[in-house]
């Protein structure tokens, strides 16, 4: 293993309890130590996601291995290398999908999660980017299939989420629709090249079948769940695709037409991210560097950086989050 001088303490933000915002606490912890596969990395930045509030609150089974820090993404510098690691040199700027633990000083990345750094863009920018940027390639583009040319709906328009989908479909020619709850939100979503409806108006489902000519979408990213799901079949063209990806709206589908899906051939899937193995973050990686750095580098798809806050202040950053009324992503600087 290779490193430089190390303290041998950090502060990381820790949920003390199952419950609200005011469980996360800073804690001193020791400094993790790379193991095979592993870089160390001193974070500068680290993003705030749904999963983190859905961790907080008890709701979110932890994988096995998985770091019960929060923090799933993180932007910072190479400190340490553990065994078995190959294209990354002490120093290096770097971003990653973590296994937990980015709310931290210090933060493990295996290696085929990480990410080097654009070199235009800054830690909290970088930092926005992996684990919406996993999120969405993995299923609107390898789950889903999604090719040019396709219509897409995208539920929750403004969210981290929603702004990375959109971007990236207008990054590789889908056609999109968004939905949002207000009209500071749908304006978001307009100047993101898609058409926004306002779910709180207008019936989503009519309004995608009004402005297709009855044609439907071919893919549904849903991050609301239960209480969408009959009006998202409804909305899917013939072999449409429903990928789900969030609960907002429960877990339950209280009426499920099975004749609607089996007319229209539709395909209901979903995943988390948390629950892939290495083997397969590693391929999304791979893919995001070849098809998705080249346009980061250009300046295009940057993430929406709606507010940032030290990592102490990591409960007002999750009351932001909770409250749902924010456009883009919220990060953490580290320290602070």
């Amino acid at each position: 293993m290779s490193r430089t001088s190390l303290p041998k303490r950090m502060t990381e933000i820790a949920i003390t309890l199952p419950g609200g915002p005011e469980v996360l606490q800073r804690s001193t912890v020791p400094v993790p130590v790379p193991g095979a596969g592993e870089l160390l990395v001193r974070v500068e930045a680290a993003g705030v996601n749904r999963p983190d509030v859905i961790q907080r609150l008890g709701r979110y089974p932890m994988p096995p291995g998985a770091n019960p820090t929060p923090g799933l993404e993180i932007a910072g510098q190479v400190v340490a290398i553990g065994d078995g690691v190959s294209g990354f040199a002490l120093g290096d700027a770097v971003c990653g999908l973590t296994n937990g633990g980015g709310y931290a000083e210090y933060c493990l990345l295996p290696f085929g999660q990480t990410l080097p750094r654009p070199r235009n863009l800054g830690p909290i920018e970088t930092a926005a980017v992996p684990e919406t940027f996993f999120t969405v390639w993995a299923n609107l583009f390898r789950l889903a299939r999604a090719t040019a040319g396709d219509y897409v709906l995208i539920h929750g328009g403004s969210s981290g989420i929603g702004t990375t989908a959109l971007m990236l479909c207008r990054e590789f020619g889908l056609r999109a629709f968004a939905t949002a709850g207000s009209e500071q939100k749908c304006a978001a979503i307009r100047r993101l090249g898609a058409k926004a409806i306002n779910y709180r108006v207008e019936d989503f489902a009519q309004a995608v079948l009004q402005l297709t000519d009855g044609r439907g979408v071919d893919i549904i990213l849903d991050i609301v769940g239960g209480s969408y799901f009959e009006r998202n079949i409804a909305t899917l063209a013939r072999d449409g695709r429903l990928v789900i990806i969030g609960f907002l709206g429960g877990t339950t589908a209280e009426r499920v037409d099975l004749q609607a899906l089996v007319l229209n051939r539709a395909v209901v899937t979903g995943s988390t991210m948390r629950s892939r193995g290495a083997e397969e973050k590693a391929a999304i990686a791979a893919d995001l560097r070849a098809k998705v750095w080249p346009a980061l580098a250009a300046g295009r798809c940057l993430p929406i950086i709606h507010a940032v806050f030290p990592l102490a202040r990591a409960a007002e950053a999750h009351r932001l989050m909770e409250a749902g009324e924010h456009i883009g992503k919220i990060v953490l600087k580290v320290p602070g």
